[in-house]
């Protein structure tokens, strides 16, 4: 976050402290601060399914819109009482242009017999798979009992190649071990940029939506400061720069962006209209089924 934080706040008394340690152990520290008088953490950067488990769990303030003037600039689909959103995108199909020259349109060419042994899909983003096999098939964010089904005749058809980690997956494009798959748009993004022989295309049922942003935590000590630098991030330079830093669309409207960059990077009206948003209660109660039937079913 270099790209806003030095210089909103480079001559300011505050003085920004990172903690970079990994999502789980940032998550727990959250949760068990919440028993302390004061915590250790002011601004909490978090993706919108983390952010709803921290809320869920008392662990993140309820925003005071009225102490985030910027706000305004931000898109009402994409806002949040508990976090202030930044980036966004959506899982979308990522194909080798080479290998597959027509442009796929649906996530159902996941399934294609013809890309038998050449499908990939990340292991680590199993929910996904079951989100666009769901609204491929008749089901929905909010019912993905269809899903079920359709990924066992996914493996059958085509028997998917399956990776730990987008570094893998991105060597397996690299190797044309692959040439297909669906993943995060960011990821497409920045891997076409790196070389790889990558294009990512816009599902017809919709992309899956994902963001992250920034909120407070219940037990902040400093709460001013927190604000403050929630408004400092939605300011146009600052947007623009953690746009091209991260490769994912901003929320906002006016972040200052050159016009190859904008077109590079963000969804079209069209795009963001048909984004799925995920149901964060009925996810919340179904991923231990679903994980577990990821690993017994899926992967076995």
């Amino acid at each position: 976050m270099k790209g806003f934080e030095a210089p909103a706040f480079g001559a300011s008394p505050l003085r920004i402290v990172h903690d970079l340690a990994p999502v789980p152990e940032r998550k727990a520290k959250l949760l068990a601060e919440r028993r302390l008088p004061r915590g250790t953490v002011d601004v909490t950067w978090l993706s919108d399914a983390d952010a709803y488990e921290m809320n869920a769990q008392g662990a993140l303030e309820t925003l005071d819109v009225a102490r985030i003037p910027s706000l305004g600039s931000v898109n009402e689909k994409f806002r949040l009482p508990y976090l202030v959103p930044c980036i966004y995108g959506g899982v979308v199909i990522l194909y080798n242009p080479a290998k597959i020259p027509e442009p796929p349109t649906s996530f159902t060419d996941l399934w294609n017999p013809k890309y038998a042994g050449r499908v990939g899909l990340m292991d680590q983003i199993y929910f996904n798979y079951i989100y666009a096999a769901a609204l491929s098939h008749g089901g929905s964010m909010g019912d993905v009992g269809k899903a079920f089904p359709a990924l066992l005749d996914m493996k059958k058809a085509v028997q998917p190649r399956l990776y730990p980690s987008h570094q893998a997956l991105a060597a397996a494009f690299k190797d044309e071990e692959i040439w297909i798959s669906a993943n995060y748009s960011a990821r497409a993004v920045q891997w076409e940029v790196e070389g790889l022989p990558i294009r990512w295309s816009y599902p017809r049922e919709g992309a899956v939506f994902v963001s992250f942003g920034a909120g407070i935590p219940k037990r902040a000590r400093n709460i001013d400061g927190a604000y403050k630098y929630l408004d400092a991030m939605l300011q146009p330079k600052p947007m623009g720069a953690i746009a091209e830093a991260t490769s994912y669309s901003v929320v906002t409207g006016n972040a200052e962006l050159a016009p190859d960059v904008r077109k590079r990077l963000e969804l079209t009206p069209e795009q963001i209209a048909k984004l799925n948003f995920v149901d964060y209660p009925y996810a919340a109660k179904s991923d231990p089924k679903w994980v577990e039937w990821w690993n017994k079913e899926f992967k076995a």
